[in-house]
């Protein structure tokens, strides 16, 4: 696999569909409508998804890819690109400047690439993780899936690791819970609120940005209740790379995707924290998201 033909054309492509995306940005209210499971898509979502997919099949005829607005069945692929084409759609649609577009690369269905653009920030995330699985599920946030060892596979000879921010290294912050450091929820899990947290508490809309801060270093912790596979498949490789600590709330790990296998519906309830030592801090306060 050539990395940099990989990490070049993400940027490329994130970068062309962000500009004609910026032209469409706060103009899409009018055209949005509501999906099924309650979330926004508007004719933008449409079109960049159409593009990024395009784009895909002509650079890497041999890859597949899962897509939030047109492929849900995870394909047979060694190889399949997980896109969101606008994560945080409703900010998109009303003009908040905090969207992103993210593609995640997967071997075996596991991530070993992640991208994230965010066209009105001017900032983009990306992440080399090809050194294990799933680091596990809410009663054992420490254990190996033993199901894919990506470690030692081949394909992956001379993969990179490492976690960057405009090309530069990211990493999580080590300082402890205070009312000067911050943790990210969703709209969906406002109901932790009722307990108390030891950071002050912020919601972005994007569930990408939600958890890549605590990869930036910018938030200790963040808690998404329902996303998505396109929502968190470019940002687990993320986060992994820097060096944060990844918890499924729950019992069974997400990665690795299986082969015809529908993600259309399936949350994945998921607390991200900047180190393992939090994950006992946090970890009880949001458990309930899960299934456990």
């Amino acid at each position: 696999m050539d990395w940099s033909e990989i990490l070049n054309f993400a940027e490329t492509v994130t970068d062309r569909v962000g500009v004609q995306l910026l032209k469409d940005f706060g103009h899409a209210q009018a055209n949005a409508v509501e999906k099924t499971d309650g979330s926004l898509v508007t004719p933008a979502d449409q079109w960049a998804d159409a593009e990024l997919r395009s784009a895909i099949a002509q650079a890497f005829p041999d890859h597949g890819f899962l897509s939030e607005e047109s492929e849900h069945i995870f394909p047979e692929n060694d190889w399949c690109w997980v896109i969101d084409p606008i994560d945080g759609t409703t900010n998109f649609a009303r003009g908040l400047p905090l969207w992103a577009i993210s593609l995640g690369l997967l071997y075996k269905g596991t991530p070993v690439f992640g991208y994230v653009h965010l066209p009105p920030l001017r900032q983009s995330f990306h992440g080399f993780w090809c050194g294990g699985t799933d680091t596990g599920s809410a009663a054992s946030p420490s254990a190996v899936n033993p199901a894919v060892n990506l470690a030692i596979d081949p394909s992956l000879i001379d993969c990179p690791v490492g976690a960057f921010l405009n090309h530069q290294p990211v990493h999580p912050r080590r300082d402890i819970p205070s009312g000067n450091q911050f943790f990210n929820i969703c709209a969906r899990s406002t109901a932790v609120l009722q307990q108390p947290l030891p950071c002050k508490v912020r919601m972005l809309g994007a569930s990408t940005y939600n958890l890549l801060t605590v990869a930036a270093g910018i938030s200790l912790g963040g808690v998404e209740a329902t996303p998505k596979i396109w929502d968190i498949a470019a940002v687990w490789a993320i986060v992994k790379a820097a060096g944060g600590s990844w918890v499924s709330l729950d019992p069974e790990p997400i990665f690795p995707l299986q082969d015809g296998q529908n993600y259309g519906s399936r949350a994945y309830p998921t607390l991200v924290v900047s180190r393992a030592e939090l994950v006992p801090i946090f970890q009880p306060i949001v458990r309930f998201l899960g299934k456990t």
